[in-house]
């Protein structure tokens, strides 16, 4: 089959940063689908993944976003039918979504929404996953509660379906932070209640919540721990999915609770409840075919080879797209 794949670590700016080669079918494990792929979108994780390829010989398939065709079917999956329309994330230690075909595990997979595309469906399965996980499971918010959410990234991947899942399903006032007025036009576009810049982070927020916010979704973390540990008041939370050595102490006076979201993790460990991504991405899809979110992707790229998703690399790595950039067949 045609995949595109990374053999050595190499700047965006290199050409063969990402090559089309001939790559053999996946093996189907017994829980797998096997999905002919329509549609993918690019995230950091990609960028990174990348950027730290071993030139070892062994051809790295990325992408971890995708939309598209079920063709087969292991021997232990049920739910899905040859023929199905589905979308998932995937699993970071397999092959990824950037060739003709992927094996996926069925649990982390779910029926793709009816009313869109596979391009716009491409758009939402890992950043959903993160949200929903690090809402609903890392920080256990219920869908009653009420309070205030800072998004920092409000305009990105995450803080897209983020802000909306948390208007769609939660009573939360969701705060996002963006730099330009482009990014605050789709932060509002995408449901927030107020937009600050994350250059005055601590003032702007402060001013729009003197007594302190609940809940902080971080997606630039380094730094802003001080911050955080100011606005939020005493048993406040945070989610980071940036990782990187960090100094918690400041949180401790007001035991503030600090969570990793890694998104991967279930398919990583084959976790009991593998299923659960499964569950959120079908009730996310209930969600758009509803029009209750709407997809993410704001830049489409019609050209499903080396030369297209290393493009879209380089609009990620520039850190200056809004949303999510998708490249289609």
């Amino acid at each position: 089959m045609h995949a595109i794949a990374a053999l050595d670590a190499r700047p965006v700016t290199d050409p063969l940063a990402l090559r089309d080669i001939d790559a053999p079918e996946p093996l189907v494990r017994d829980n797998d689908l096997l999905i002919r792929v329509e549609a993918v979108s690019v995230n950091p994780t990609d960028v990174k993944r990348r950027s730290k390829v071993k030139a070892d010989g062994k051809a790295r398939i990325l992408g971890f976003d995708g939309a598209g065709t079920v063709v087969g079917l292991g021997d232990a999956v049920s739910g899905f039918e040859v023929g199905d329309a589905v979308w998932w994330s995937g699993d970071a230690f397999r092959d990824g979504a950037n060739a003709d075909l992927q094996a996926v595990d069925h649990r982390i997979v779910s029926r793709k929404p009816a009313s869109i595309d596979f391009a716009d469906a491409a758009s939402l399965p890992l950043t959903t996953i993160t949200a929903w996980e690090g809402m609903f499971e890392r920080m256990r918010i219920n869908r009653e509660d009420a309070g205030t959410l800072l998004m920092v990234g409000g305009a990105g991947g995450v803080g897209s379906i983020l802000t909306q899942l948390a208007k769609r399903l939660t009573n939360l006032h969701v705060i996002a932070t963006a730099s330009r007025e482009e990014s605050a036009q789709w932060c509002r576009r995408m449901g927030a209640d107020a937009v600050v810049d994350h250059r005055d982070l601590l003032g702007e927020v402060t001013s729009l919540a003197p007594g302190g916010i609940d809940y902080v979704f971080s997606s630039y973390t380094p730094g802003n721990i001080p911050a955080y540990a100011e606005m939020l008041r005493p048993f406040g939370q945070i989610v980071s999915i940036d990782g990187g050595a960090l100094d918690l102490l400041p949180l401790f006076p007001k035991s503030i609770g600090f969570h990793w979201e890694y998104m991967f993790a279930r398919s990583r460990y084959g976790t009991w409840d593998m299923a659960e991504q499964g569950r959120m991405l079908a009730e996310t899809a209930d969600l758009v075919d509803a029009g209750g979110v709407v997809p993410t992707a704001t830049v489409r790229i019609d050209d499903f080879s080396a030369a297209g998703i290393l493009e879209a690399h380089r609009l990620v790595e520039s850190g200056s797209v809004i949303g999510k950039v998708v490249i289609h067949r």
